[in-house]
C-alpha cells in the first residue's frame, strides 16, 4: 500500500489528508502554529502517517507567501533597474477606494521597496531587443558594492524591455551574485511587458523568496526526521503542483497556494457550473468553474483594500503570474464582531486567528467572533478542539450589552453580516462581471462554509448547494487532484516564427518540472489585442490567423459584452505544460475521531427552536430546519431547503423555488 499525504496551512487550521492507492482516506485537523508553521504540518502528519517508508509523495499549499507580503515580513530588497527609472517604485500607482476616498489626510501604502534601496544601471535595450547603450560595468559594481554595504541580501533586477534581449540583466545578475545571496532576474522570473508590473512581481519574487526557500528547507527536514523521504511538492496559484525546489526559486507563483487548493475540490465535484465557496478560519473566497475548469487571471494583486484579492486595478502590489480568480474577503469563522464608534455592528477583517483563536476555544480568546456566534446560536456543538458554550456566551454578550438586545440576538445579527460580507465574494466573480449566478451550483466547503451556504445562496436566488463528504479539510483534498504544471511567457509583437517561440517555452517549462517534454500535455495561448489597442486577452493558439481572430473577438464579448471585429496583433506567446498523472479515486474518508451525533438541539432561528441533528450516516433526505453534524464541519440547512444524501456521502441541498427539491 503507498500513500499520499495532502497538507494545507490555514490562518486557524493545517489540514492533513493521507489517501492510499486504495482511495481510502484519512483525516486530520490541528490548530495552524504562525511563529512556526512547520510545527502544525508535522504535529497533523504525525496523525495519519502509519508506515512513513509507503508515502510517496507530499503535496502542500500554504499561505506563508501571502501573509509574508500582508504583513511585510519578507527580505529587505535592493531594486535594480535602467538608468532613468528608478523612481518607477517609489511613484508606483494606487487607487483610492472604499473610506481612502473621504480620506482628507491619506497617506498612500509605503512602496514594496524605500526610495533609497533603488539603484540604476548605465545600459539601454530596445523593445525589440536591439542594444541601444551597452551596460556600463562598473556602475553594476558600484551598485553591488552598496547593496553589500547595507547589509541587503536580496535583489530584483529589471531592466527596460529585458524581455526582449535578457542579456545584460543576466550580466547584471552574475556581478551581484558575488556579493548578494538572493538575486531575481525578471527574465527568469516572468519574462512580459509592462514595466512597473514586471517589476513588482520580480521584486515579490525577492522579497519573499529567502522566506519561502526557508520554510521548504526546514519541511524537508521535519519530514525526513518523521522517516519521510518523498518528493515534496508545493500547490502554486494557478493550480498546479510544482517541487518544492522550483518554489523556492519562483515564490512569486505562489502566492495563491492556498485558496488555489479548494478551487480544486470545487473543481472534482463534476457539475457543468459551479460557484466555489471556501470558507475558513480567516477568508472566505469564491470562484467560477465551467465544465471542471476554473476561471484564471494572468494579472492579479496582493495586500491592497477594495480588491477582494482579485483584478481591481490600482489595489495592492500588482503581480503578473497565472492565478486561479478568486474573489476574497476578510470573513471567517475566527473574524472578530465588534460595535463602532457610531454604535452599529461590524464583523471583520481582522480575526482572532488560531492564536488566541475564538473565545470558545478556551485559549484565551475573550474577543466575540463568528464561531462564537455559531455557537451560540446552536449551529455548532463539536469541532476537532472542545468548544465552551458559556465562554461564547460571555464573549457575545460584549456585543449584546451596548446593543441592548439578547446574547442570541447578537449572535444571529452577527451570523447574517458576515453571510452579507460573504455574499460580495459571489458577487464580484458572478454579477459585476454581468454572470447571472441562478444556473450555477454552490460548492461549500471549509471549516464554516457549509453553515453559511443556504443563506448565502439565497441572496442570489441560487437554488442548489453542494457540500463534499471531505467539506471540511476540502483544500487539502483538493491538492490530491493537482497535477504537476507550469507556464512560460514570452512577450514578442507578432513575431515572425511563432513556432520557435513555442518550441523554446515548452522546453523550458519542461525542464522546470524536471520531465520529460513527451511525457507532457503542451497547451499553446497567444495573448491579442485590436491593433493600437493597450490591453489584451489570452486565447488559445491557432495557426491559422482567421481562427485566431475568432476566438479573440468570442473572448472579447465574453469579457467586456461588445461585439467587435478588427485588424488585431499578437503582444505574447505561452505554454501551459501539464503531466496528467492518474490519482486514485476518493473512498471512504475515514476521521481521526468521529463525534456522536445528539438527537436534537435547540437552536435560535428568530427564537427557539428544536431541530433534529444528524450524521451523513443517519438520513437520505430530510428538510430543513436541521443540522448534520461532520467530524470537520456542520451543515445548517435552514427553513425552506431539503437535503439529500448523495454519491460519496456528498449532501445536495435544494431550496423549495426549485420545484425538483420536492420531487
Amino acid at each position: 500500500m503507498s500513500y499520499v499525504i495532502a497538507v494545507d496551512v490555514g490562518g486557524t487550521f493545517t489540514d492533513v489528508v493521507r489517501r492510499g492507492s486504495d482511495g481510502r482516506t484519512v483525516v486530520a485537523k490541528v490548530l495552524s502554529t504562525h511563529d512556526d508553521p512547520v510545527s502544525g504540518v508535522t504535529a497533523g502528519i504525525r496523525r495519519v502517517l502509519t508506515d512513513p517508508s509507503e508515502v510517496t509523495r507530499v503535496v502542500h499549499a500554504t499561505t506563508l507567501a501571502t501573509n509574508a507580503v500582508l504583513e511585510r515580513k519578507g527580505a529587505r530588497v535592493a531594486f535594480v533597474t535602467t538608468r532613468g527609472f528608478r523612481s518607477v517604485i517609489p511613484l508606483g500607482r494606487y487607487a483610492r477606494v472604499e473610506e481612502d476616498r473621504y480620506d482628507l489626510r491619506f497617506t498612500p501604502p509605503p512602496p514594496p521597496v524605500a526610495a533609497e534601496d533603488c539603484f540604476e544601471v548605465a545600459e539601454r535595450v530596445s523593445s525589440r531587443g536591439a542594444v541601444l547603450t551597452p551596460l556600463d560595468l562598473d556602475s553594476v559594481r558600484r551598485a553591488a558594492t552598496v547593496i553589500a554595504a547595507r547589509g541587503i541580501t536580496s535583489a530584483a533586477v529589471c531592466l527596460l524591455h529585458s524581455y526582449a534581449n535578457p542579456v545584460h540583466e543576466r550580466q547584471v545578475a552574475a556581478i551581484l551574485r558575488e556579493s548578494v545571496p538572493n538575486v531575481a532576474v525578471s527574465s527568469e522570473v516572468w519574462p512580459e511587458i509592462r514595466e512597473y508590473e514586471r517589476a513588482t512581481t520580480t521584486i515579490m519574487s525577492a522579497y519573499i523568496g529567502p522566506l519561502m526557500s526557508d520554510y521548504l528547507s526546514r519541511l524537508r527536514g521535519s519530514l525526513l526526521e518523521l522517516g519521510i523521504d518523498a518528493p515534496v511538492h508545493v500547490m502554486d496559484s494557478a493550480g498546479g503542483v510544482i517541487s518544492a525546489e522550483l518554489a523556492a526559486r519562483r515564490a512569486v507563483a505562489t502566492i495563491e497556494s492556498g485558496p488555489a487548493a479548494g478551487v480544486l475540490a470545487a473543481a472534482a465535484s463534476g457539475l457543468p457550473a459551479v460557484i466555489s465557496f471556501d470558507m475558513g478560519g480567516t477568508t472566505a473566497k469564491a470562484c467560477l468553474v465551467r465544465d471542471g475548469v476554473p476561471e484564471l487571471t494572468r494579472e492579479f494583486h496582493v495586500g491592497g483594500k477594495g480588491s477582494f484579492g482579485g483584478r481591481r486595478a490600482g489595489t495592492g502590489v500588482p503581480i503578473k503570474t497565472p492565478a486561479i480568480d478568486l474573489a476574497e474577503v476578510g470573513a471567517g469563522g475566527g473574524s472578530i464582531a465588534w460595535v463602532d464608534e457610531a454604535g452599529a455592528l461590524r464583523v471583520g477583517p481582522r480575526s482572532a486567528g488560531s492564536s488566541p483563536g475564538p473565545a470558545c476555544y478556551g485559549l484565551g480568546g475573550s474577543d466575540p467572533t463568528v464561531t462564537d456566534a455559531n455557537l451560540v446560536l446552536g449551529f455548532l456543538s463539536s469541532a476537532s478542539i472542545p468548544l465552551s458554550r458559556a465562554l461564547a456566551v460571555k464573549a457575545m454578550q460584549r456585543l449584546a450589552v451596548p446593543l441592548g438586545v439578547l446574547a442570541e440576538e447578537a449572535a444571529q445579527a452577527v451570523h447574517e453580516i458576515v453571510c452579507a460580507s460573504m455574499a460580495s465574494a459571489v458577487h464580484v466573480v458572478t454579477v459585476q462581471r454581468g454572470i447571472d449566478p441562478r444556473g450555477f451550483t454552490l460548492v461549500a466547503f471549509g471549516g464554516a462554509g457549509p453553515m453559511h451556504a443556504c443563506r448565502v445562496a439565497e441572496r442570489f436566488g441560487i437554488t442548489d448547494v453542494l457540500v463534499p463528504a471531505h467539506c471540511g479539510v476540502a483544500s487539502a483534498a483538493g491538492l490530491l487532484t493537482a497535477v504537476p504544471a507550469t507556464e512560460r511567457v514570452r512577450s514578442a509583437l507578432s513575431a515572425p516564427d511563432p513556432a520557435r517561440i513555442f518550441a523554446e517555452l515548452a522546453e523550458e517549462a519542461a525542464h522546470d518540472l524536471g520531465l520529460p517534454l513527451p511525457e507532457l500535455k503542451v497547451t499553446r495561448l497567444a495573448d491579442v489585442r485590436f491593433t493600437g489597442q493597450a490591453h489584451d486577452l489570452t486565447v488559445e493558439w491557432s495557426d491559422d490567423p482567421g481562427t485566431l481572430s475568432a476566438r479573440f473577438f468570442a473572448k472579447y464579448t465574453q469579457v467586456y459584452g461588445i461585439a467587435q471585429q478588427g485588424p488585431t496583433e499578437h503582444v505574447g506567446y505561452r505554454v501551459r505544460v501539464t503531466h496528467e498523472a492518474e490519482t486514485p479515486a476518493p473512498g471512504g474518508i475515514r476521521a481521526e475521531s468521529p463525534a456522536a451525533s445528539p438527537a436534537s438541539r435547540t437552536v435560535y432561528l428568530g427564537g427557539l427552536v428544536e431541530v433534529p441533528v444528524h450524521t451523513r450516516a443517519t438520513f437520505t433526505t430530510l428538510d430543513g430546519p436541521a443540522v448534520i453534524e461532520d467530524p470537520e464541519a456542520t451543515i445548517v440547512v435552514p427553513p425552506g431547503w431539503r437535503a439529500r444524501l448523495g454519491g460519496a456521502g456528498a449532501v445536495h441541498l435544494k431550496h423549495a423555488l426549485d420545484p425538483a427539491a420536492w420531487t
